[in-house]
């Protein structure tokens, strides 16, 4: 089981990035797939997740409306658009799979494997 992360960069604020969190080894399907991030001293928190029973998707208040998660069922992978990105959207940020259908309104302990992490800077 491996997930790679991919996609991060530097973006001045207001501009977009789209990370990918790709599976190699195993299918995606039939798991929920969370994006987190941390930012320097901070907790690591829940920022978007596709439910895997029915493709539900969930995202954080302060990414709603901005950030879209979204699976690519061709590549295996999942895709995290960030728009009108903010300063404050820096930090890394982590893919991770559960086999929980609840696990994108559960405990970040619920998610089995997690991918490296690709790092976000906002800044101008």
């Amino acid at each position: 089981v491996q997930l790679q992360a991919s996609g991060g960069g530097l973006v001045q604020p207001g501009g977009s990035l789209r990370l990918s969190c790709a599976a190699s080894g195993f299918s995606l399907r039939g798991y929920s797939i969370g994006w987190f991030r941390q930012a320097p001293g901070k907790e690591r928190e829940r920022v978007s997740c596709i439910r895997a029973s029915n493709s539900a998707t969930y995202s954080a208040d302060s990414v709603k409306g901005r950030f879209t998660i979204s699976r690519d069922s061709a590549k295996n992978a999942v895709n995290l658009q960030m728009n009108s990105l903010k300063p404050e959207d820096t930090a890394v940020y982590y893919c991770a799979i559960s086999r929980s259908i609840y696990a994108c309104s559960g405990s970040q302990a619920d998610f089995i494997s997690w991918g490296q992490g690709t790092l976000v800077t906002v800044s101008s």
